[in-house]
């Protein structure tokens, strides 16, 4: 798990977490023991749900309009009504922040949950659900441990592949992940850090948790979209190639093609930006952090600053307007 290991914070016991019931369509902040859910629901029984990994600064949300796009566009896509807009849910961030006290943390992580909600009786036909979506707010204190990002990541490649979108999208931030489980379990069991999947046709796509980009002769190679995960940092890292006149291009690239870059590196909303030393067993470049990464890395933490920066009414605005587009 290097690629989400943390420094501990005895806080995140005794965190608050939002829940917005279904059936009753209360927004509460409930104690860590005491927050639970019934076997009932939708995503303990068929997995029938999604979710956003999202960081906070100061009490605002990082790349908030990225991120509720990115849950709104899978609930519609999974014909899933979450019965609140857009700017709603971003007030249940913010309060579930305020609330533990977090506001003032330059390190807060959210997992958001979403269930399809309450069934009357397991089976995976909607039609027997109850009122609206569960939607769950876990709030935790996480600074990504320094020690990963000096040494760098370790990968191997998976015999499981990034499916197509006709059998489970991947663009969907789904609740369902047993392909990834399944390819993290084979890199833990080599000692790998992360599973490097590629897609039917033997073509790199991403790893198990987090995208994948490598360079070349100083150009930047990100994976095409084809069965590509929707990552928010894998497009906003693009962006900042882009803005900042660093070469980049998505394309299909081979195992060959990585064996032989001069730089490697992994993206992720809690990660950034970390660099990859060894690909089954070869080891990328010279093994460390080369100067393209951490120029990027660089450029997406004036990003991540200015975007965060804002006042909480900006972010909020930004929202609403475009929700209106």
């Amino acid at each position: 798990m290097a690629t989400h290991a943390v420094v501990p914070n005895e806080k995140n016991e005794r965190i608050l977490v939002g829940i917005r019931d279904g059936v009753t369509g209360q927004f509460q902040l409930v104690p860590k023991q005491e927050a639970v859910v019934s076997v009932f629901d939708s995503n303990f029984l068929i997995g029938d749900g999604i979710w956003e990994g999202i960081r906070a600064k100061n009490g605002r949300i990082q790349f908030a309009k990225a991120h509720l796009d990115r849950l709104f566009q899978s609930a519609k896509a999974m014909m899933m009504d979450l019965g609140v807009s857009k700017a709603q849910l971003l007030a249940m961030l913010h309060r579930t922040i305020d609330s533990n006290a977090m506001d003032g943390e330059p390190h807060v992580h959210l997992r958001l949950v979403v269930s399809r909600g309450l069934k009357a009786t397991p089976y995976q036909n909607p039609k027997v659900n109850l009122g609206m979506p569960l939607i769950v707010i876990i709030p935790e204190i996480k600074a990504a441990d320094p020690a990963v990002s000096q040494q760098g990541l370790k990968l191997v490649t998976s015999h499981i592949r990034r499916g197509p979108p006709d059998v489970k999208d991947e663009m969907w931030n789904h609740i369902s992940k047993a392909t990834d489980v399944q390819a993290c379990i084979g890199a833990n069991v080599v000692g790998a850090d992360e599973a490097l999947m590629l897609d039917l046709n033997g073509f790199v796509k991403t790893c198990n948790s987090t995208n994948f980009f490598i360079v070349r002769d100083g150009e930047v190679w990100a994976p095409t979209k084809n069965n590509q995960m929707q990552g928010i940092t894998r497009q906003k890292t693009i962006d900042v190639c882009r803005a900042n006149g660093i070469p980049v291009c998505e394309l299909d690239f081979s195992l060959t093609e990585v064996y032989g870059a001069d730089e490697a590196f992994c993206t992720g909303t809690f990660p950034s930006q970390i660099h990859v030393r060894e690909v089954d067993g070869r080891i990328i470049g010279d093994g460390k952090r080369g100067p393209v990464t951490q120029r990027i890395q660089t450029l997406y933490a004036q990003l991540v600053r200015s975007d965060t920066e804002r006042s909480r009414e900006e972010i909020q605005q930004e929202v609403q307007v475009r929700a209106k587009l």
